[in-house]
């Protein structure tokens, strides 16, 4: 794996490391995110969606596993929350991974772990971690 991406920011930051991440998109159809509860994976994950041209409400799958989106110029959008699911059948039970590699479409998600095997390629790891009780760091890995 490669690091792409290696520093502290603030919270006032979060546009600007969520258009770093838009300029990633090229290189890898699957953004995940890792870190501990609170760390910022969900606040992450709406600036980067917005930064996509994402203009509806953004809410946290928690509860649905999955959120859809879509931008102006047709590029869907699926925002993953794994933090639930036990295993990655119950992913595969739940007829999600017909949503991971879709052509001019990206999946984030958040809590991958249980999943893991299920991504082979292009695949963009964010581990983001609490530097303090207002900065963050964030570690990016392209695999």
């Amino acid at each position: 794996m490669e690091t792409v991406l290696e520093r502290s920011y603030g919270v006032d930051e979060v546009e600007t490391i969520a258009l770093e991440l838009k300029n990633l998109l090229p290189r890898c159809s699957v953004i995940t995110f890792q870190g501990s509860l609170g760390a910022g994976k969900t606040t992450l994950v709406r600036a980067l969606l917005r930064a996509c041209g994402v203009n509806e409400v953004i809410t946290s799958p928690t509860f649905t596993y999955v959120n859809s989106y879509q931008n102006d110029k047709g590029e869907s959008f699926y925002h993953f929350d794994c933090y639930r699911l036990d295993s990655a059948q119950a992913f595969l039970d739940q007829g999600f991974e017909e949503y991971l590699y879709v052509p001019n479409s990206w999946a984030f998600i958040e809590w991958p772990e249980v999943i893991e095997s299920l991504l082979k390629t292009g695949v963009c790891t964010v581990i983001l971690d609490y530097e303090g009780s207002e900065n963050r760091r964030i570690k990016v890995l392209l695999s």
